[in-house]
């Protein structure tokens, strides 16, 4: 396995730096590097750590939140309240609504089915957005109307909302009735996440603060464990309670930013961490992208995918009516919510596994909108931040 770790750090960097030359997003690279040395191209990457992707992209993941978290002012936050709340959940909807109507119409499936299928397709990608978004907070690249901020904790939300609903239509889908009490999971999983977060963050940051001979590597050892924690509680307490784990995470890393005065430095400490655990996630997604699905797809799914994303680009433009942002900003939004990545990898392959007659599909269309969105969005991202958000002096 270590063999194969190497491999995924070396494909990685090489992947990253040709895509570089190319004037690409790095994250181009990766994706394509995965995509070679996985399964469905060369196979050299040993199973155990294909058995273990999951894991290891969720540390990733946990990775960027924290250093998101750290980098989030919480005054900030509060001016883009309610377009950062609307970008949760509106966009999505009009992408599940978009794909509901148009799917069975393309593939023949029925309603449920195709509602379902617009829960794997509707999530964006916080793996692709998250990142960009830190390090225009970073470089204050539309800071001055708190854009990377809204459009950090919108997509946060966003996933959210999104596996409420795809778990809600795959047992619809396996029993034939659809149960609506578990849209109430959704604010419960909202706000009992953000106030675990809370109060993690405060224990946390008195802890730290008590322990005055407390090294900074101590300190980052501290968080990313209080992390973990967070994130692990999750799948524990999933049965029984909604909750979020990504929210809790970067909640708890807000609180610290406020409570301790070496969050700074403690933020430098992730962005340095953040520089392996990118390679790690996004040659690991491609790893887990089968191309073979994908030829299934055809051109019916070319063109749903067209029309969902059109849908959902109104649903962004909706959530931001009535701010203050102009016409470049709110087009620099849309590009952010395209990309699609992490969720569809996580959940694409579910229904094929519980033998659901549209499981093939399902995951074909899902594999189909990592490779096309993912690049997508990063490229539009990449291309376009400079020209179409003002740099906060």
């Amino acid at each position: 396995m270590l063999l194969s770790l190497s491999l995924v750090f070396l494909s990685g960097l090489a992947g990253a730096y040709i895509a570089q030359a190319l004037r690409l997003p790095r994250i181009i690279g990766m994706l394509a590097a995965g995509i070679i040395v996985g399964p469905c191209c060369l196979g050299v990457l040993d199973e155990k750590i294909l058995y273990i992707s999951p894991d290891l992209r969720k540390l990733a993941l946990v990775i960027i939140l924290i250093k998101a978290g750290l980098s989030l002012n919480l005054e900030d936050l509060k001016r883009v309240g309610r377009p950062s709340l609307l970008l949760s959940f509106l966009p999505a909807a009009f992408e599940v609504a978009a794909v509901t109507f148009i799917a069975p119409l393309l593939f023949g499936i029925s309603y449920t089915e195709a509602a379902l299928l617009g829960s794997v397709l509707a999530a964006v990608s916080p793996a692709v957005v998250i990142p960009k978004m830190a390090e225009l907070i970073d470089s204050r690249y539309g800071t001055g109307k708190s854009i990377p901020q809204m459009i950090l904790a919108g997509a946060s939300l966003d996933d959210i909302f999104v596996i409420v609903l795809f778990s809600t239509f795959l047992t619809a889908s396996r029993s034939g009735t659809l149960n609506l009490s578990s849209f109430a999971d959704i604010p419960v999983s909202v706000l009992s996440g953000i106030a675990a977060g809370i109060i993690s963050g405060l224990i946390l940051s008195r802890i730290m603060k008590s322990m005055k001979s407390l090294t900074l590597p101590h300190k980052v050892i501290m968080i990313l464990s209080l992390a973990l924690l967070l994130t692990g509680a999750e799948d524990m307490i999933k049965p029984y309670f909604a909750f979020s784990g990504l929210l809790a995470v970067i909640s708890s890393a807000a609180v610290v930013r406020v409570k301790d005065k070496d969050s700074a430095q403690e933020a430098a400490s992730f962005t340095k961490l953040w520089a392996g655990a990118e390679i790690i996630l996004f040659v690991l997604i491609g790893a887990a992208v089968d191309i073979n699905y994908t030829l299934r797809a055809g051109i019916p799914a070319i063109l749903l995918l067209a029309f969902s994303l059109s849908v959902r680009s109104l649903g962004v433009i909706l959530s931001l009516s009535g701010t203050a942002l102009n016409r470049k900003e709110r087009l620099f939004t849309v590009f952010s919510y395209l990309p699609k990545a992490t969720v569809q990898a996580a959940i694409g392959g579910v229904p094929l596994a519980m033998g659901l007659s549209s499981g093939s599909l399902i995951l074909s269309v899902a594999v189909l909108s990592i490779l096309v969105t993912a690049p997508l969005g990063a490229l539009l991202m990449e291309a376009s931040y400079r020209k179409l958000l003002e740099r906060e002096k």
